[in-house]
């Protein structure tokens, strides 16, 4: 049986890895709330790690956000993510624990990256001003783990997924992620008969998003590959894989589609004087289907899951 810690087991992606292992009678799970273990102290993290025998870290701990979060607080986003990573890295380290998946971004590559985006494009241009900071601190996170496993001989392996939705997502509109933030403004404007519903930007940009009960299948599937396997997938890039869906979508047409799915009848209004971010983001996902993995939920099923979701949690959700 293997004992497995899950850091940020409350979070979406973190909620779906626990819905994916539960069903395994091979693991056993341990989860700590945040008011039980503050992930920036690095006293409290290394106790843990001392305290059980682990075998897998799951890194889904982060500060999250969209496009406004990452502008308005660029310091907690750099400090706090940092200080998860280093804690929980250097403590795997500590606990001589040899199986670690770290969750990045795909915010680590340049803003003007040739798409789609493969691995070995990481550190080969300026990255988006935007969310500069919280990227800076994804990469710090691949650069540990490949460090310790090139001097200590480590397993420890990083994931960059695309962007994120699905049940668990955060619905606040002063920091989601742009799936969540539509559903959340067109639901209520729905609800309360409201004439237009505004968007941020252009709707130009275009952005690929992969449903996190894929992504929770996919790591446990990097996870659990065989060493030799894993390290001969990328021996020729980066220490990373990337995860994604495939295909792209228009911001414009996501909002239609959402529009359509909430059933929300009236009009959309594009404010341009808000940023769009960068203009494309795909990523090359041909490493991690080589090594046989590929997604099930499109995206449409996928938001009309999500929003299900949303309707039957929203009472209990902090929006």
């Amino acid at each position: 049986m293997k004992t497995i810690f899950i850091a940020g087991h409350s979070g979406m992606f973190g909620s779906a890895l626990i819905r994916k292992l539960l069903g395994n009678p091979d693991c056993r799970i341990i989860t700590r709330s945040r008011d039980e273990l503050d992930l920036k102290n690095q006293a409290e993290v290394t106790r843990l790690f001392k305290n059980y025998s682990i075998d897998q870290v799951y890194l889904a701990a982060a500060k999250v956000g969209g496009i406004h979060a990452n502008n308005s607080y660029p310091a907690n986003f750099i400090y706090e993510n940092l200080m998860i990573e280093l804690n929980l890295i250097n403590g795997a380290h500590l606990a001589n624990i040899k199986d670690v998946l770290f969750l990045g971004s795909s915010c680590i590559y340049p803003k003007d990256c040739p798409q789609p985006m493969s691995e070995d494009l990481l550190l080969s241009g300026v990255l988006e001003p935007t969310n500069e900071p919280y990227a800076i601190a994804k990469i710090a996170g691949i650069k540990l783990c490949e460090s310790f496993n090139r001097q200590y001989g480590y397993n420890y392996r990083s994931i960059m997924p695309t962007n994120l939705y699905g049940p668990g997502d955060n619905f606040n509109l002063n920091n989601s992620h742009v799936i969540p933030g539509l559903i959340r403004k067109f639901h209520d404007a729905h609800t309360n008969n409201e004439p237009k519903v505004i968007v941020w930007g252009t709707g130009e940009p275009k952005r690929e998003f992969l449903h996190v009960d894929d992504l929770a299948k996919a790591s446990i599937f990097i996870m659990n590959l065989e060493t030799e396997k894993y390290k001969s997938a990328i021996s020729s890039r980066n220490s990373h894989i990337n995860i994604g869906y495939g295909e792209e979508i228009s911001i414009k047409d996501l909002a239609f589609k959402i529009k359509e799915i909430v059933g929300f009848e009236g009009e959309i209004e594009w404010d341009s004087s808000k940023p769009d971010g960068a203009k494309r983001k795909l990523m090359d996902n041909s490493l991690i289907n080589g090594l046989g993995w590929n997604p099930s939920i499109d995206l449409n099923d996928g938001i009309k899951r999500t929003y299900e979701w949303f309707k039957t949690n929203k009472e209990k959700l902090r929006l």
